[in-house]
């Protein structure tokens, strides 16, 4: 479903992402794991074409999307929860979901059902202030505004990051259902290795902005997780 060939990016003058050939195959969980400052969040964000200059190419569903700009790659069927959240100060929780409509390639301007399936709370707050909300409810939140894109692909950087644990299994619980109940491809950067062997089907290591290990999740050994993950 998204195909990325020797994809290559910069902040400026630094060169983060090296070369890089990436498989995102349709309808599975996809885990991007590596310590921190290997380029993981850097990667995300030249999927959307965000602060980033990038070289080679980027295929969803075999239409090229590397020169695109951020919104038409939203509109192509990329959602995006970013690390740390960004939720609009000043807009309640209502209008924060509803900026994630004007992704939307149809016009539509309506929340998916789904959202108040997989999050009631938000539906019982609809007129609350989004910043005034727990982390773990703003997570709930940011992930509610990129599924009002009407996203093919979900990409999520940390969404368990720095959420109350009594929340980080709701969070948990509402990615694999998007996945295996209703289809969708999830593109999730994470740390925990429970969550990423439990939830996705396959998995890359990043290592200085490169791949250095991948396969299956059952693959994710211990062995691997010391090498390339440990401090």
């Amino acid at each position: 479903m998204l195909k990325l060939r020797k994809l290559n990016a910069y902040y400026g003058t630094s060169h983060i992402i090296h070369d890089l050939d990436l498989d995102v195959r349709k309808g599975e969980i996809f885990c991007i794991l590596g310590r921190n400052g290997v380029g993981k969040t850097t990667l995300l964000r030249s999927l959307l074409g965000i602060d980033t200059r990038t070289r080679g190419s980027i295929e969803l569903d075999g239409v090229d999307i590397s020169e695109a700009p951020t919104y038409k790659r939203a509109q192509f069927g990329i959602g995006y929860v970013p690390q740390g959240r960004e939720i609009v100060p000043g807009l309640n929780v209502l209008e924060n979901i509803l900026l994630g409509c004007n992704a939307r390639s149809d016009g539509r301007r309506d929340v998916p059902p789904l959202v108040w399936t997989l999050f009631p709370f938000l539906k019982e707050h609809l007129t609350r202030r989004g910043t005034n909300l727990s982390g773990g409810q703003q997570q709930q939140l940011a992930i509610a505004r990129a599924l009002a894109t009407d996203p093919r692909v979900l990409v999520l950087d940390e969404p368990t990051e720095g959420i109350q644990p009594n929340v980080v299994a709701d969070i948990e619980k509402a990615i694999v259902s998007l996945n295996r109940d209703h289809g969708l491809t999830v593109i999730l950067v994470e740390q925990k290795i429970r969550f990423a062997r439990t939830a996705a089907q396959r998995f890359v290591i990043l290592e200085k902005g490169r791949v250095a290990a991948a396969g299956a999740a059952a693959e994710l050994s211990n062995e691997l997780v010391r090498k390339h993950m440990s401090l």
